[in-house]
């Protein structure tokens, strides 16, 4: 979001510089006509030249005038528009504050949440499979996948047949997470 209004911004900002520079070389053209009309020896000219000299130069005034003048009404208009954008600015941080602090607070619990608390159902569970009980039949050994699964005793030690076995519970593999030692 930053990155757009950093490139709107520099997209008014060239576009303010070459209205600015085009207005600059309009200026500078018109005050060099100016001048060199204003430096034009009038005083050996005939009066119907002098008059039309003075009615150009009431034409320059009149169209300076009325340039000063839409300048004038048009900086205020800005500077309204500018005070308007600020306002709405001001206006919208309530909701940009808040949801800050929406998420903010569900970074928090999402990060302090107890997930022992809440067990997904099996059926939603797409990364396990049901697994079959393993054969008590010593002729039937289960495939390699399946004997590296197989739980361990607490002493680490795989069951062997005929002996008996300890009576302490067995933690479950179920979650997808290998047996603590």
């Amino acid at each position: 979001m930053k990155q757009v209004f950093d490139q709107l911004l520099k997209f008014l900002q060239q576009g303010i510089a070459a209205i600015f520079h085009f207005t600059e070389l309009i200026w500078t053209w018109s005050v060099d006509q100016i001048s060199k009309l204003v430096a034009v020896p009038w005083q050996d000219w005939p009066i119907w030249k002098q008059v039309l000299l003075v009615l150009i130069l009431a034409g320059v005034l009149w169209a300076l005038y009325r340039a000063g003048r839409e300048l004038l009404e048009a900086g205020a208009a800005i500077l309204a528009a500018f005070a308007r954008l600020l306002g709405a600015l001001v206006q919208t941080l309530p909701h940009v504050f808040l949801a800050g602090v929406i998420a903010l607070g569900g970074v928090w619990l999402v990060n302090h949440l107890d997930n022992s608390a809440l067990r997904m159902p099996s059926w939603m569970q797409a990364s396990e499979q049901p697994k079959s009980p393993p054969s008590r039949d010593p002729g039937n050994t289960p495939p390699p996948h399946e004997q590296s699964a197989a739980p361990e005793h607490e002493q680490g030690t795989p069951p062997t047949q005929g002996t008996a076995q300890s009576t302490t519970p067995q933690k479950s593999s179920q979650s997808g997470t290998p047996p603590n030692p």
